[in-house]
């Protein structure tokens, strides 16, 4: 913490802690477009889409993967894997059309911004669902992450039957 002085100014308490990064957070607000929000927990997937309103953030829509397990997703399969991260953000998608959010801007937090990551992969399943959202089809992951060919080869079947059942419910 840089004090020099007597006089001696305390930067934000969630700056301090390195939860927020205030720059990026005001250049996200500028737009005045919703932000999709996307956290990789150590044990899940969160997915919001959220408002500014000068009184605090408010959350129009929410998933996390958590919810897969109740689409039919494996038991024994990881909810913060690459694929059920697109499951969330397709998920989050499907709800934030049906709920008139047509677009919004990814924002990531203080996530490292790699390509083909789980926040991407959750941005594939959102765009995938119609929503717009500005983004390089660099960072995306490929076809073979999302459906799990990287991990086993039965879990693509788990990924389109989950992704039906994710369609049946928003119609």
């Amino acid at each position: 913490m840089a004090v020099h002085g007597k006089n001696q100014r305390l930067k934000y308490k969630r700056r301090r802690t390195g939860e927020t990064d205030y720059r990026r957070r005001l250049k996200l607000l500028r737009g005045e477009m919703p932000r999709a929000v996307v956290r990789v927990s150590n044990t899940r997937v969160v997915a919001q889409i959220v408002n500014y309103e000068k009184d605090g953030d408010r959350i129009a829509v929410q998933t996390n993967s958590s919810e897969l397990r109740g689409l039919g997703w494996p038991k024994g399969a990881s909810i913060k894997s690459v694929p059920s991260a697109y499951l969330t953000g397709f998920s989050l998608g499907k709800k934030a059309v049906a709920a008139g959010i047509d677009e919004a801007v990814l924002d990531i937090g203080l996530a490292a911004s790699t390509r083909g990551s789980r926040v991407f992969s959750a941005l594939k399943g959102m765009i995938d669902a119609g929503l717009y959202i500005p983004h390089s089809d660099e960072v995306l992951p490929d076809d073979g992450r999302i459906n799990g060919a990287h991990i086993d080869d039965s879990l693509a079947a788990a990924v389109e039957s989950t992704r039906s059942k994710i369609e049946e419910a928003s119609s």
